[in-house]
């Protein structure tokens, strides 16, 4: 390389460089969900199997089918004592937020601590999974269940301070 190119050739890679960034923005769970679900809005998956061509013969009144797109829904959770424990605090309510892949959010108020977390559906068994709870002042829970539909499930909770209850998920 000639000496009288490398000053241009470093403007040049140093322009190049200033122009194309990286930019690191935080990001928490809602927004990664709402960013998500906008997405999907944007660019809903593909069919398996694509609808048929129309043809010149269809009926000029037929409305193009809009793509289904799975929304995350909100559940109700009600825990039922199962011992002396659980019974001393009486049944406990929450949410589960299932975002339709497997996964969900968890929030529980016990004892006036608001315990958050994540259900996640165990492998090989669509049906069955765990979830787990943390709050603030260092409560935690966890708890089994088993799904009989995607809005409705039934399991046990135990929690750090060993109360145990039955969980209800859904209607």
């Amino acid at each position: 390389m000639k000496r009288s190119t490398i000053p241009a050739a470093l403007a040049g890679g140093f322009a190049a460089l200033s122009l194309s960034g990286c930019y690191i923005v935080p990001v928490g769970a809602d927004e990664i969900a709402k960013m998500h679900l906008l997405m999907q809005q944007q660019n809903p998956p593909l069919a398996a199997n694509p609808a048929p061509k129309a043809s010149a013969a269809a009926s000029p009144s037929a409305a193009p089918v809009a793509p289904q797109v799975t929304v995350p829904t909100s559940i109700q959770a009600r825990l039922y004592p199962m011992n002396e424990i659980a019974t001393e605090n009486g049944m406990v309510s929450g949410s589960v937020t299932n975002m339709m892949n497997g996964k969900g959010r968890l929030q529980v108020t016990y004892r006036g601590e608001l315990l958050t977390g994540e259900a996640t559906r165990v492998a090989n068994d669509e049906r069955k999974g765990v979830a787990s709870a943390w709050g603030p002042n260092g409560s935690f829970m966890s708890c089994e269940y088993q799904m009989s539909s995607p809005a409705r499930g039934a399991g046990t909770c135990s929690f750090s301070d060993g109360a145990r209850y039955q969980v209800h998920v859904g209607n």
